[in-house]
Order: structure tokens, then sequence, then C-alpha cells
């Protein structure tokens, strides 16, 4: 198949085909190309925080590529690729990623995908019922923690040297001064 188009609507089955090396998401049918590889800033947080995660869960932790399906039983061909998910629900995985909304979402905000993270993402997590969204901000050192509460996130701060409990994971806290240090 052709390359995507901007101003075309995919479906799943459509990017499953695309193989021209890039890795992309779509959202609402619509594509987003992923940039080139992510800087070792932003490599160096995935690595933190995904090590803290790995050290309570023992498993269940996933970093990018990896493909989710937030809808794909109610037909929604949006898939997209978060720098860090969380699935509890082992019966969600499938082939290269998970059918179904994982626990927790954890993206890292880099200036390419910011604005897509903040408000797309945001709005495809909070309607597909992901428990838990994190946002990573690397330049101001802060992470936003977004609970689902009623259908509504409900956001809370942390600084670079906070402990951030894990919302969806009680007894789990990242200790953000470990993340953020260099």
């Amino acid at each position: 198949m052709s390359l995507p188009q901007q101003n075309e609507r995919y479906t799943y089955a459509d990017y499953c085909t695309w193989d021209d090396g890039k890795r992309w998401e779509l959202i609402d049918g619509v594509p987003y190309a992923m940039s080139s590889a992510p800087g070792w800033e932003h490599q160096g947080l995935i690595t933190k925080l995904l090590t803290q995660f790995e050290i309570f869960l023992k498993g269940k932790v996933f970093p990018a590529p990896f493909d989710v399906r937030l809808n794909a039983d109610a037909g929604d061909d949006s898939v997209i690729q978060p720098d860090i998910v969380v699935i509890c629900d082992r019966t969600k995985l499938s082939g290269t990623g998970c059918k179904g909304a994982p626990d927790l979402v954890v993206e890292i905000l880099s200036p390419s995908t910011a604005r897509r993270d903040k408000w797309l993402k945001y709005n495809s997590y909070r309607g597909a019922g992901v428990r838990e969204y994190w946002i990573v901000d690397p330049d101001t050192k802060t992470v936003s923690v977004n609970l689902l509460s009623d259908g509504e996130y409900i956001a809370r701060a942390y600084g670079d040297t906070d402990t951030a409990p894990v919302g969806v994971l009680p007894g789990c806290e990242i200790i953000l001064q470990e993340v953020f240090e260099q």
C-alpha cells in the first residue's frame, strides 16, 4: 500500500501495511508520523521510569514501540504508541501490543509531540477509560498525574524532588529525583 497521506482517513488494516521503516500512530483515522529516534535524555527518562515500574511489578510494563488499540473491540482503528504502558490484565496483550485500555500510560513530552500528547492522546486515553495517564515534562522536570474519576481526569502535579504515588498500583511510588537526575 502507498504511504499515508495527512488529509485522508485510514484503518488499522491500512496501518498494518505501512512498511516504510517509520513508526506511525493512527488517531481517529488520521496518521501521525513518529519523529526519528528520541534523544538520549528522553530515552534516559523512559529507562529510569521503566526500571522503577518493573521493580514493583516484575512484568506487565512495556516500552515503545508498542501498539495500543484503545477501542479495537468497538471498531475504532486508532493505534497509539505510548512511551510506557502498564497492563495488569494479560488477556489484553495481543501480537505487537494491547487491545483495550491499559491501566496506566506514560508519555514523555518532546517538542514534536507535546501538543498531540497533551490534547489528542489525553482525550483518547480519557475516552477509552485509561485509568491513569502520566505526562512527563523533561524541560520543567514535572509530572502531571491524571487519574480517571467518573469519566474525567483529575490532575495532580509533581516536581523533581517529589515521590509520585501510582494510583492504579497501590503501594507503588515513583521517586522522581531518581528519574530526573542526569
